[in-house]
């Protein structure tokens, strides 16, 4: 009985850890129309660029605008709005652009 499922369990083990989604650039950068519109080289008002931004730093901080750790309504409502694929192609999108 123990050797039918085995497996069964072994694969649902390895399937659960999946890695890190890995961006995709073209994705990225269709999306990043609307981050562009505020998050410029030269923003005034204390916006801060977002070119050249290490990706897992990117992808971290709309995490936590999302979750509510950071406090920008704005920004909460563009985190909450994302996937993981979305924030992966975004951050690899940001992070080879030069600033």
């Amino acid at each position: 009985m123990y050797h039918r499922f085995f497996p069964s369990f072994i694969f649902s083990l390895l399937i659960s850890f999946q890695p890190a989604i890995a961006g995709d650039l073209a994705y990225g950068e269709y999306l990043a129309g609307e981050c562009v519109a505020c998050h410029r080289v030269g923003a005034e008002g204390g916006i801060p660029p977002i070119n050249s931004l290490p990706a897992p730093y990117f992808i971290e901080a709309l995490k936590e605008y999302r979750d509510g750790e950071r406090d920008h309504d704005l920004m909460r409502t563009v985190a909450r709005s994302l996937g993981d694929t979305e924030m992966a192609a975004l951050a690899a999108y940001f992070e080879q652009l030069e600033n």
